[in-house]
C-alpha cells in the first residue's frame, strides 16, 4: 500500500505573533515553523498502518524552501520519500489553488490512500483535503480516529457530536482527514535523523497560478477588546435564567 501525506508547515504554537504592515498577514520575517499538529497525526497513522501492512508512505508538502526542514522531521519519523512542491505564493492561491497543486503531485504517485490532517493550526479551514479528494475523483471522510485496512478497502472510525462515532467502509483509493488525538505521536529518533539524510526529497515546481481566486485574505487582526456592562432585572429566578441564556449563547461558556 502506498500511502501519501499532505502535510503543511505552520509557525511554531508558542511564536510570537504580530501583524504585517500591509495588515493582509502576519509578519514572517521572523518565525519558527514546524509541522501543522493535525498533519502529525496524519503522518503518525500513515506510519503505524505501514507497520502493520507494509508499504511506503510519501510526504507532501507545497512551500518555500524553509518548509525542507519540515519534510525532512517526517522522513526521520518513518516516512521513505518526500516531495517538495516549491511555491513562494502561496497566500495568493485559495484553498482550491492549493489543492490543485497537491493534486497534480499525488496523480503522479497513484496512491491507494491520502491522508491530510482535518485542519491548519494558521487559517483552520478544513476544506483542503476534501477538495482534493473531489479533484482527484476519489471518496473520502473526515474527523476520522481509526483506520484499518480490509479485504475491501477500509473501514474507519468517525467522530461525531457529543460523544458519538460512525463507522464508515469504503473502497481504495480514497482519501481521509485525520482528528488530531487519534495517536500518541512519535519521536524522531537519532537513528532516524541520520538515515533521513539518505532518504530521496524530490522538489518538483508549482504550476502559475491561472485561476482568479474564489477567497480572499482581506484583513488580519488581533482581537478587539470590549467593555461593556448591563444589567439583568427581575425576580432571582428570571435573572438567573438570563443570566444561563447568555452564558450558552453569548459568551458559550456552558
Amino acid at each position: 500500500m502506498k500511502i501519501l501525506v499532505a502535510i503543511k508547515q505552520v509557525p511554531e504554537r508558542d511564536a510570537q505573533i504580530s501583524i504585517a504592515a500591509d495588515g493582509r498577514w502576519i509578519d514572517e520575517s521572523d518565525l519558527s515553523y514546524t509541522i501543522n499538529e493535525p498533519d502529525a497525526y496524519a503522518l503518525e497513522e500513515a506510519l503505524q498502518l505501514k507497520e502493520k501492512n507494509g508499504g511506503e508512505v510519501v510526504v507532501l508538502c507545497a512551500g518555500p524552501e524553509r518548509v525542507t526542514s519540515t519534510l525532512r522531521e517526517a522522513l526521520a519519523k518513518g516516512a521513505d520519500r518526500a516531495i517538495h512542491i516549491e511555491a513562494d505564493d502561496l497566500g495568493e492561491r485559495d484553498t482550491l489553488g492549493i489543492a490543485q497543486l497537491l493534486a497534480d503531485a499525488a496523480r503522479a504517485e497513484s496512491p491507494d490512500l491520502i491522508l491530510t490532517g482535518l485542519q491548519s493550526d494558521d487559517l483552520g479551514l478544513g476544506q483542503t483535503g476534501v477538495v482534493l479528494a473531489e479533484l482527484l475523483g476519489i471518496p473520502h471522510a473526515t474527523i476520522i480516529m481509526q483506520v484499518e485496512v480490509t479485504t475491501a478497502g477500509l473501514k474507519v472510525k468517525r467522530e461525531l457530536e457529543d460523544g458519538w462515532f460512525q463507522y464508515v467502509e469504503m473502497p481504495l483509493p480514497a482519501l481521509l482527514t485525520i482528528q488530531s488525538g487519534g495517536n500518541k505521536l512519535r519521536y524522531a529518533t537519532l537513528m532516524g535523523i541520520k538515515k533521513a539524510k539518505t532518504k530521496e526529497t524530490k522538489t518538483v515546481q508549482a504550476a502559475p497560478a491561472t485561476a482568479a481566486q474564489a477567497i480572499t485574505l482581506e484583513r488580519v487582526y488581533l482581537p478587539e477588546k470590549q467593555k461593556k456592562t448591563e444589567i439583568l432585572t427581575g425576580t432571582p429566578a428570571e435573572v438567573a435564567a438570563k443570566l444561563v441564556e447568555k452564558l450558552k449563547f453569548e459568551v458559550r461558556a456552558i
